[in-house]
């Protein structure tokens, strides 16, 4: 998300900010917990409300119906919960200029990326931001200790960088310049691969 910030605003501070986060699971809850401690304010949703009231009781959050928090006054979206929910129906709503969240599959169609873009919303891509889950069960799996795992999710930050200047340059979404970043790793790695053989 800071990271994204800072390709949007030129800074990556969230002090000051407004992010609209959609699921209180675990992953929202520390997700909320982490955007506290960086000063950002809290517009907050969730099915079950026992989660909704710990979030607003230990910081401060703003909580809306669950489906109010598609047109919240936020600068950014965090979804946490649900696949497909940029989509027809809720596109119209969003006031939002960022959209980084948890959630996997967050476009219903690709041409939703793409109707991003024309909006002027910068687009985390959900398999880019969410590496860090990824990142780490390969480190338990392979008995890296955490603070390995933590640096080379703390990597996601210049992946999405890097994928940001692709977007910029080439004139593309961000999720087809995430994408464009996958296939040209994967080609480096198996070119690595046959020289090996």
């Amino acid at each position: 998300m800071k990271a994204t910030a800072k390709a949007k605003y030129g800074s990556d501070s969230l002090q000051g900010i407004t992010v609209a986060v959609q699921g209180l699971g675990h992953v929202g809850y520390y997700l909320c917990s982490y955007l506290a401690e960086e000063g950002a304010k809290l517009i907050v949703t969730d099915i079950d409300a026992e989660r909704i009231r710990r979030v607003v009781d230990e910081f401060g959050a703003k909580a809306v119906a669950p489906d109010e928090i598609y047109s919240a006054q936020a600068q950014i979206f965090a979804p946490c919960a649900l696949g497909a929910i940029i989509n027809d129906q809720t596109l119209p709503q969003f006031r939002f200029e960022i959209i980084a969240g948890a959630a996997n599959n967050q476009l219903a169609e690709a041409r939703h990326g793409q109707a991003l873009e024309q909006r002027s919303i910068l687009y985390a891509p959900d398999y880019v931001i969410n590496a860090g889950g990824v990142i780490n069960v390969y480190g338990e799996l392979h008995g890296w200790d955490a603070d390995r795992s933590k640096r080379k999710a703390a990597e996601i930050y210049h992946t999405l960088e890097e994928l940001y200047e692709i977007a910029k340059t080439e004139g593309i979404p961000t999720q087809a310049a995430a994408d464009r970043l996958a296939e040209r790793r994967i080609q480096q790695v198996a070119s690595i691969h046959r020289t090996h053989l």
